[in-house]
């Protein structure tokens, strides 16, 4: 077990990375940041903020120095990065499993391989590949970057056919996953943690509603029946054991028409449907993830209260500071802001939990509160 005191590493300085940093140290462990940017939400709270490329030799050598063990905070840090540090120090998650899941293509196979149901897809390389894909998988359909897609990105519909082709374009022709759009009753997720020893530990099942393809708000609890809600929990957990995985999980799944379940995506960090947790549960997806890089026994999660989370977007700071005497005057709010320093469109500037009797009353809390907080034009 590496105890507080040490030094831990985080390849990544977003706010997934700042709010780990924010646990790790209200913990008693030191830690270091490795992300080029010189504005890194992370790298403002953290002990040393390491300014260089993920690639950058001198730097993965100097973190690895100074860091008993490192995680990451994105999926897409270079394999080469990590197989560098892994060799001198304890990396978690494996690296074999953060590779799988960098790749659409590698990870819906593995997916696939060991037997756990997803959209009907097919791997698409070229427009050969493009045509047998739209005869095989039919349409409408969705297709999607095999890499570095998130938040919307990296993927177009195809209605029809005939927009294959065009959105193949689209997409620049790199390798991509064309899949059947399903028809869906429900998008939820499953946050889980797991240790060295194969113990999981998950968090309740969230419900989950986006726009433009961005996460708007996750519900707790999700409003699906309880059997299905353990059919989740149970299935989230057989896919970190299959991928033999060490750390915090997000398990991003379909619920399609009739109940049936359905793996989507995996999320090899945090997830942004876990950030409830932070002021809902008797423990949070971030000292799950010091717990488990450490090698500490997981806590048991348990939710404490109904709770929705709203994501906010850079929208709303379009007509200046948001108005967050709005947020202050409304009990059960719990506001948390990622220290950004430029608001854009799309992009996620912070979230509120909201806490209620219930799952519904929380959601229109939430929604009541985010809506209030944008400045109006003057008239």
């Amino acid at each position: 077990m590496i105890l507080p005191g040490a030094t831990l590493g985080v390849l990544g300085g977003g706010q997934l990375g700042r709010m780990f940093t924010l646990q790790a140290r209200t913990m008693g462990y030191r830690v270091v940041v490795l992300d080029p940017d010189p504005g890194s939400p992370a790298g403002q709270l953290a002990d040393r903020h390491l300014r260089a490329d993920y690639t950058d030799p001198a730097a993965l050598d100097q973190l690895a120095r100074e860091c008993a063990a490192i995680t990451t905070e994105f999926e897409n840090v270079p394999a080469e990065a990590l197989e560098r540090l892994s060799a001198w120090v304890r990396v978690r998650p494996p690296v074999a499993a953060v590779a799988i899941t960098q790749d659409r293509i590698a990870e819906k196979s593995f997916l696939e391989r060991h037997g756990f149901a997803t959209a009907p897809f097919r791997a698409v390389s070229s427009t050969a590949d493009l045509e047998e894909a739209v005869r095989v998988v039919g349409t409408p359909a969705l297709l999607k970057t095999s890499r570095m897609g998130y938040d919307g990105k990296g993927q177009a519909p195809v209605e029809h056919p005939g927009d294959a082709a065009r959105a193949f374009d689209q997409l620049g022709k790199v390798p991509c996953v064309l899949e059947e759009r399903l028809t869906l009753e429900r998008e939820v997720s499953v946050v889980l943690a797991r240790g060295d020893d194969g113990a999981v530990a998950p968090f309740p099942v969230g419900e989950n509603r986006h726009r433009d393809g961005i996460l708007e708000t996750t519900m707790v609890p999700a409003r699906i029946p309880a059997a299905l809600a353990d059919q989740a929990l149970e299935l989230a957990g057989r896919v970190a054991t299959a991928l033999d995985y060490v750390g915090v999980l997000g398990v991003e799944l379909f619920v399609a028409t009739g109940g049936r379940l359905y793996v989507n995506e995996l999320a090899p960090r945090p997830h942004n449907s876990g950030h409830y947790t932070l002021d809902a549960c008797t423990t949070d997806q971030f000292e799950q993830q010091v717990r488990a890089l450490c090698g500490l026994p997981l806590a048991q999660p348990r939710l404490l209260t109904p709770v929705t989370m709203v994501n906010l977007l850079g929208d709303l700071w379009a007509g200046g500071p948001p108005r967050w005497d709005e947020v202050f005057r409304r009990p059960g709010v719990r506001l948390h802001l990622y220290g950004k320093a430029e608001a854009r469109a799309g992009r996620k500037m912070g979230h509120l939990n909201c806490l209620a009797e219930n799952a519904d009353a929380a959601l229109e809390l939430a929604l009541e509160t985010r809506d209030a907080l944008p400045v109006k034009p003057a008239r």
